[in-house]
């Protein structure tokens, strides 16, 4: 079970979150003039497809990284 934080994100990767896995599709390190920084995410759900974007805060949040098998299929008819 690895863990990632914000720092780690790159696009493609996936993580587990809110008891699904998603695909970071894209991320952006924010840096307002004012308040703290975050990190800007694009997320795509794996299994139902849905996109939702989310910041996060890169110095707490921690996340489990899914384990994915990917496979080259070619159907035959």
């Amino acid at each position: 079970m690895d863990v990632v934080s914000t720092a780690d994100f790159k696009t493609g990767l996936t993580i587990v979150y809110d008891s699904a896995i998603y695909e970071i599709i894209d991320f952006q390190h924010v840096k307002p003039g004012k308040g703290a920084a975050f990190v800007r995410t694009k997320l795509k759900n794996v299994k139902a497809g849905g996109v939702i974007e989310k910041s996060f805060n890169p110095s707490t949040d921690k996340f489990i990284k899914a384990e994915i098998t990917r496979n080259e299929m070619q159907y035959s008819y």
